[in-house]
């Protein structure tokens, strides 16, 4: 897996000051996606042990929050298994902080089952925290939004929703 870049400070992709991994390589080619350059999957650096290292050190600071996975696209099954061995390490080594992902595909049909759903993705899901699905559409843009550029894509408590099986949408207007 090649990664895009590494944000050590973001605070536009979640809630609190982030760490956030921008992997490369996307199916979905989202009209006026804001990171296009990141849609070829060979774009980039290789995702290695001194990456994962970096990122972890980063974690560690007191005043992150957490991680966010973005890209590109995380949920793509090759990004699934080039990020769900790491994901346990972040769990293992920094538990207090959380995790948010960002994914054009969508919780219900695209993840819990269909075209992205792999072998690992149900134990990845549950190392997500926040979980921001949906294509970005243009004609839905809406700069107002936090967390989110089109209306029609979801912030989800992921955690309460696999709990209930009912889908839990975190409002923050």
């Amino acid at each position: 897996m090649n990664y895009a870049t590494i944000k050590k400070y973001d605070i536009a992709n979640g809630l609190g000051v982030r760490v956030s991994l921008f992997v490369s390589g996307c199916t979905h080619h989202c009209k006026n996606c804001f990171n296009a350059v990141a849609w070829d999957f060979q774009y980039g650096n290789l995702f290695t042990k001194e990456v994962e290292d970096e990122i972890i050190a980063a974690l560690k600071q007191p005043m992150i929050t957490g991680l966010t996975l973005l890209g590109g696209e995380p949920m793509e099954p090759q990004n699934q298994n080039g990020l769900y061995e790491f994901l346990k390490r972040v769990k293992k080594e920094v538990p207090n902080k959380d995790i948010w992902c960002y994914t054009g595909y969508t919780l219900e049909t695209d993840l819990l089952v269909g075209k992205a759903h792999i072998e690992i993705t149900d134990d990845f899901l549950t190392m997500i925290d926040v979980l921001v699905d949906g294509k970005f559409v243009e004609k839905l843009k809406d700069i107002t939004l936090k967390f989110r550029g089109s209306s029609n894509q979801r912030v989800i408590d992921l955690k309460k929703t696999l709990a209930t099986n009912q889908i839990t949408i975190i409002n923050f207007d």
